[in-house]
Protein backbone atom coordinates (compact mmCIF):
# COMPACT_ATOMS: atom_id res chain seq x y z
CA UNK A 1 0.00 0.00 0.00
CA UNK A 2 0.99 3.37 -0.13
CA UNK A 3 0.68 4.96 2.86
CA UNK A 4 0.02 8.59 4.24
CA UNK A 5 1.71 9.18 7.68
CA UNK A 6 1.27 12.17 9.96
CA UNK A 7 3.93 12.65 12.68
CA UNK A 8 6.57 10.42 10.14
CA UNK A 9 9.33 12.21 11.28
CA UNK A 10 7.99 11.88 15.29
CA UNK A 11 9.85 9.69 17.61
CA UNK A 12 6.63 6.69 17.38
CA UNK A 13 5.82 7.93 13.74
CA UNK A 14 9.62 7.69 12.33
CA UNK A 15 9.00 4.44 13.98
CA UNK A 16 6.38 3.58 12.06
CA UNK A 17 7.47 4.74 8.72
CA UNK A 18 10.42 2.38 9.14
CA UNK A 19 8.16 -0.31 10.00
CA UNK A 20 5.92 0.02 6.61
CA UNK A 21 8.94 0.77 4.38
CA UNK A 22 10.37 -2.72 5.95
CA UNK A 23 7.35 -4.40 4.74
CA UNK A 24 7.20 -2.90 1.17
CA UNK A 25 5.05 -0.77 1.85
CA UNK A 26 5.53 3.17 0.05
CA UNK A 27 5.16 5.91 2.54
CA UNK A 28 4.13 9.47 2.08
CA UNK A 29 5.04 11.61 4.96
CA UNK A 30 3.02 14.71 6.27
CA UNK A 31 6.23 17.10 6.47
CA UNK A 32 6.05 20.84 8.08
CA UNK A 33 9.26 21.98 7.74
CA UNK A 34 12.65 21.45 5.50
CA UNK A 35 14.04 19.22 8.15
CA UNK A 36 11.67 16.91 7.75
CA UNK A 37 11.34 16.88 4.58
CA UNK A 38 14.88 16.14 4.15
CA UNK A 39 14.35 13.41 7.02
CA UNK A 40 12.25 11.54 5.53
CA UNK A 41 13.69 11.65 1.67
CA UNK A 42 16.87 10.02 3.67
CA UNK A 43 14.59 7.20 4.39
CA UNK A 44 12.97 6.55 1.18
CA UNK A 45 9.58 7.95 2.09
CA UNK A 46 7.64 10.32 -0.50
CA UNK A 47 7.75 14.16 1.13
CA UNK A 48 3.98 15.31 1.44
CA UNK A 49 4.31 19.33 2.91
CA UNK A 50 1.75 20.44 4.81
CA UNK A 51 0.72 20.33 8.40
CA UNK A 52 -2.27 19.02 10.76
CA UNK A 53 -3.89 22.42 11.12
CA UNK A 54 -3.86 22.84 6.57
CA UNK A 55 -6.81 20.41 6.21
CA UNK A 56 -6.22 20.91 2.22
CA UNK A 57 -2.75 19.63 2.46
CA UNK A 58 -4.32 16.48 4.59
CA UNK A 59 -7.43 16.01 1.95
CA UNK A 60 -4.58 15.80 -0.72
CA UNK A 61 -2.42 13.40 1.16
CA UNK A 62 -5.31 10.86 2.02
CA UNK A 63 -6.43 11.11 -1.62
CA UNK A 64 -3.21 10.06 -3.04
CA UNK A 65 -2.86 7.07 -0.63
CA UNK A 66 -4.60 3.45 -0.10
CA UNK A 67 -4.56 4.35 3.83
CA UNK A 68 -3.83 6.83 6.40
CA UNK A 69 -1.98 6.12 9.76
CA UNK A 70 -2.47 9.35 12.17
CA UNK A 71 0.50 9.83 15.12
CA UNK A 72 0.81 13.43 14.87
CA UNK A 73 -0.47 15.15 17.95
CA UNK A 74 -0.18 19.15 17.56
CA UNK A 75 1.58 20.75 20.31
CA UNK A 76 -0.49 24.40 20.44
CA UNK A 77 0.53 26.79 22.76
CA UNK A 78 -0.90 30.09 24.37
CA UNK A 79 1.42 32.82 26.24
CA UNK A 80 4.00 30.41 25.97
CA UNK A 81 1.69 27.45 27.62
CA UNK A 82 0.68 24.17 26.12
CA UNK A 83 -2.72 24.61 25.01
CA UNK A 84 -4.55 21.02 24.88
CA UNK A 85 -7.97 22.25 24.09
CA UNK A 86 -6.93 24.33 21.30
CA UNK A 87 -3.92 21.05 20.83
CA UNK A 88 -7.52 18.60 20.57
CA UNK A 89 -9.53 20.45 18.47
CA UNK A 90 -6.94 21.21 15.59
CA UNK A 91 -6.54 17.02 16.09
CA UNK A 92 -10.37 16.86 15.79
CA UNK A 93 -10.67 18.76 12.47
CA UNK A 94 -7.93 16.79 11.36
CA UNK A 95 -9.06 13.51 11.84
CA UNK A 96 -12.85 14.68 11.00
CA UNK A 97 -11.19 16.01 7.17
CA UNK A 98 -10.08 12.44 7.17
CA UNK A 99 -12.96 10.91 7.70
CA UNK A 100 -14.86 12.59 5.26
CA UNK A 101 -12.14 12.02 2.67
CA UNK A 102 -11.59 8.38 3.09
CA UNK A 103 -15.91 7.85 3.62
CA UNK A 104 -17.19 4.88 1.06
CA UNK A 105 -13.98 3.63 0.64
CA UNK A 106 -13.19 0.73 2.70
CA UNK A 107 -9.84 2.00 2.93
CA UNK A 108 -7.59 1.94 6.45
CA UNK A 109 -7.40 4.72 8.75
CA UNK A 110 -5.43 4.29 12.18
CA UNK A 111 -5.35 6.73 14.47
CA UNK A 112 -3.43 7.43 18.05
CA UNK A 113 -4.67 7.31 21.48
CA UNK A 114 -3.47 6.54 25.06
CA UNK A 115 -4.13 4.02 27.92
CA UNK A 116 -2.45 6.98 30.69
CA UNK A 117 -5.90 8.33 30.97
CA UNK A 118 -8.30 5.62 31.60
CA UNK A 119 -9.13 5.03 34.72
CA UNK A 120 -7.63 1.61 36.26
CA UNK A 121 -9.26 1.17 39.54
CA UNK A 122 -6.06 -0.51 40.95
CA UNK A 123 -6.96 -3.07 37.97
CA UNK A 124 -5.28 -3.43 34.36
CA UNK A 125 -7.30 -1.92 31.34
CA UNK A 126 -8.10 -3.11 28.31
CA UNK A 127 -8.68 -2.55 25.00
CA UNK A 128 -12.44 -2.10 25.60
CA UNK A 129 -12.04 0.58 28.09
CA UNK A 130 -13.41 3.88 27.80
CA UNK A 131 -13.39 6.87 29.77
CA UNK A 132 -15.31 10.60 28.95
CA UNK A 133 -14.69 12.27 32.06
CA UNK A 134 -11.10 12.16 32.33
CA UNK A 135 -9.01 15.87 32.30
CA UNK A 136 -8.17 14.51 28.61
CA UNK A 137 -11.78 13.24 27.64
CA UNK A 138 -11.67 15.35 24.65
CA UNK A 139 -8.48 13.37 23.22
CA UNK A 140 -10.68 10.28 23.92
CA UNK A 141 -13.95 11.94 22.61
CA UNK A 142 -11.81 11.09 19.31
CA UNK A 143 -12.54 7.66 19.58
CA UNK A 144 -15.92 8.03 18.97
CA UNK A 145 -15.61 10.07 16.13
CA UNK A 146 -13.04 7.90 14.84
CA UNK A 147 -15.19 4.50 15.85
CA UNK A 148 -18.46 6.61 13.90
CA UNK A 149 -16.70 6.63 10.82
CA UNK A 150 -16.71 2.93 10.32
CA UNK A 151 -21.22 2.90 9.53
CA UNK A 152 -19.40 5.43 6.11
CA UNK A 153 -16.96 2.86 5.25
CA UNK A 154 -13.57 3.77 6.63
CA UNK A 155 -11.96 0.87 8.24
CA UNK A 156 -10.68 2.94 11.34
CA UNK A 157 -8.80 1.57 13.99
CA UNK A 158 -7.10 3.01 17.05
CA UNK A 159 -3.66 2.19 18.68
CA UNK A 160 -3.18 3.44 21.95
CA UNK A 161 0.12 4.12 23.38
CA UNK A 162 1.49 4.07 27.45
CA UNK A 163 2.95 6.94 29.27
CA UNK A 164 6.21 5.51 28.42
CA UNK A 165 7.32 4.27 24.89
CA UNK A 166 10.52 4.24 25.19
CA UNK A 167 14.04 3.91 22.87
CA UNK A 168 16.88 5.90 21.95
CA UNK A 169 16.09 9.48 21.49
CA UNK A 170 12.73 9.47 23.57
CA UNK A 171 11.55 12.71 24.84
CA UNK A 172 8.73 12.04 26.83
CA UNK A 173 7.65 10.89 30.54
CA UNK A 174 11.12 9.37 31.55
CA UNK A 175 13.39 12.08 30.48
CA UNK A 176 11.43 14.41 32.22
CA UNK A 177 11.75 12.36 35.11
CA UNK A 178 15.50 11.96 34.75
CA UNK A 179 15.67 15.62 34.38
CA UNK A 180 13.50 16.30 37.71
CA UNK A 181 15.98 13.82 39.92
CA UNK A 182 19.11 15.81 38.17
CA UNK A 183 17.57 19.19 39.26
CA UNK A 184 16.63 18.65 42.48
CA UNK A 185 19.47 15.67 43.82
CA UNK A 186 17.12 12.79 44.11
CA UNK A 187 14.83 10.54 42.46
CA UNK A 188 11.83 10.29 44.19
CA UNK A 189 8.19 8.22 43.60
CA UNK A 190 4.83 9.29 45.39
CA UNK A 191 3.58 7.12 48.05
CA UNK A 192 5.12 3.58 48.25
CA UNK A 193 5.90 3.79 44.56
CA UNK A 194 3.55 0.78 44.12
CA UNK A 195 0.90 2.00 40.74
CA UNK A 196 2.49 1.27 37.82
CA UNK A 197 3.24 2.44 34.39
CA UNK A 198 2.45 0.24 31.49
CA UNK A 199 4.81 0.60 28.62
CA UNK A 200 6.15 -0.56 25.43
CA UNK A 201 9.46 -0.34 22.89
CA UNK A 202 8.94 2.18 20.13
CA UNK A 203 9.66 -0.47 17.67
CA UNK A 204 7.29 -2.69 19.02
CA UNK A 205 4.34 -0.42 18.53
CA UNK A 206 5.29 0.64 15.06
CA UNK A 207 4.77 -3.48 14.66
CA UNK A 208 1.46 -2.75 15.52
CA UNK A 209 0.52 -0.07 13.89
CA UNK A 210 1.37 -1.82 10.89
CA UNK A 211 -0.58 -4.66 11.64
CA UNK A 212 -3.81 -2.65 12.26
CA UNK A 213 -3.39 -1.25 8.97
CA UNK A 214 -3.10 -4.45 7.35
CA UNK A 215 -5.56 -6.11 9.26
CA UNK A 216 -7.75 -5.02 11.72
CA UNK A 217 -11.38 -4.84 11.37
CA UNK A 218 -12.98 -1.72 11.52
CA UNK A 219 -14.10 0.13 14.90
CA UNK A 220 -11.10 -2.25 16.28
CA UNK A 221 -8.86 -0.61 19.63
CA UNK A 222 -5.80 -2.33 20.23
CA UNK A 223 -3.33 -1.66 22.76
CA UNK A 224 0.54 -1.49 22.21
CA UNK A 225 1.56 -3.11 25.62
CA UNK A 226 4.63 -4.74 26.37
CA UNK A 227 5.25 -4.09 30.28
CA UNK A 228 1.87 -4.45 31.61
CA UNK A 229 2.54 -2.21 34.65
CA UNK A 230 5.87 -1.64 36.17
CA UNK A 231 5.85 0.02 39.56
CA UNK A 232 7.06 3.81 39.80
CA UNK A 233 9.11 2.73 42.46
CA UNK A 234 11.50 0.61 40.19
CA UNK A 235 11.91 3.44 37.42
CA UNK A 236 12.77 5.72 40.60
CA UNK A 237 15.36 3.63 41.77
CA UNK A 238 17.29 2.85 38.06
CA UNK A 239 16.98 6.62 38.11
CA UNK A 240 18.89 6.83 41.25
CA UNK A 241 21.58 4.57 40.62
CA UNK A 242 22.28 5.47 37.11
CA UNK A 243 22.38 9.38 38.59
CA UNK A 244 24.65 8.64 42.17
CA UNK A 245 21.84 10.14 44.01
CA UNK A 246 19.23 9.37 46.88
CA UNK A 247 16.06 7.58 45.58
CA UNK A 248 13.28 8.46 48.33
CA UNK A 249 9.09 8.46 48.48
CA UNK A 250 7.44 11.72 48.98
CA UNK A 251 3.71 12.09 49.56
CA UNK A 252 1.15 11.65 47.01
CA UNK A 253 -0.15 15.24 47.74
CA UNK A 254 3.44 16.62 46.80
CA UNK A 255 4.18 14.59 43.41
CA UNK A 256 2.78 17.97 41.01
CA UNK A 257 4.82 20.68 43.33
CA UNK A 258 7.92 18.52 43.21
CA UNK A 259 7.67 16.83 39.63
CA UNK A 260 5.45 19.68 38.03
CA UNK A 261 3.04 18.57 35.26
CA UNK A 262 4.11 14.77 34.68
CA UNK A 263 3.48 14.67 38.50
CA UNK A 264 -0.30 13.48 38.17
CA UNK A 265 0.74 10.60 35.82
CA UNK A 266 3.72 9.91 38.29
CA UNK A 267 1.07 9.25 40.84
CA UNK A 268 -1.25 7.05 38.73
CA UNK A 269 -1.96 3.52 38.37
CA UNK A 270 -1.71 3.09 34.67
CA UNK A 271 -1.65 -0.80 34.20
CA UNK A 272 -3.07 -1.83 30.91
CA UNK A 273 -2.98 -5.25 29.13
CA UNK A 274 -2.59 -5.89 25.80
CA UNK A 275 -3.78 -9.72 25.85
CA UNK A 276 -6.70 -9.11 23.21
CA UNK A 277 -3.85 -7.13 21.21
CA UNK A 278 -2.07 -9.94 20.47
CA UNK A 279 -5.08 -12.43 20.31
CA UNK A 280 -6.71 -10.45 17.25
CA UNK A 281 -3.13 -9.09 15.62
CA UNK A 282 -0.94 -12.09 16.38
CA UNK A 283 1.43 -9.31 17.34
CA UNK A 284 3.88 -10.45 20.30
CA UNK A 285 6.82 -7.81 21.75
CA UNK A 286 10.05 -8.50 21.48
CA UNK A 287 12.05 -5.46 22.15
CA UNK A 288 13.71 -4.76 25.38
CA UNK A 289 11.23 -3.66 28.80
CA UNK A 290 11.29 -0.03 29.99
CA UNK A 291 13.72 -1.41 32.91
CA UNK A 292 16.17 -3.13 30.20
CA UNK A 293 16.17 -0.19 28.47
CA UNK A 294 16.68 2.52 30.95
CA UNK A 295 19.34 0.28 32.76
CA UNK A 296 21.62 0.61 29.09
CA UNK A 297 22.27 3.58 30.44
CA UNK A 298 21.74 6.29 26.95
CA UNK A 299 18.69 7.60 28.60
CA UNK A 300 21.80 9.25 30.88
CA UNK A 301 23.68 10.54 28.68
CA UNK A 302 23.96 14.34 28.54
Amino acid sequence: MKVFVTGATGFVGSAVVRELLAAGHQVLGLARSDTAAASLATVGAEVHRGSLDDLESLRNGANESDGVIHTAFDTAFDHDLFDFAKSAAIERQAIETFGATLAGSGRPFVVTSATGSLPSGGIRTEEEDADTTSSVAARFAMEDVVREMASRGVRTSIVRLPPSVHDEDDHGFVPTLIATARAKGVSAYPGDGSNRWASVHRLDAAHVYRLALENAEAGSRFHAIADEGVPVREIAEIIGRHLSIPVASLPVEQAVEHFGWIGTFFAKDCAASSTLTQQRLGWHPVRSSLLEDLDQGHYFKQ
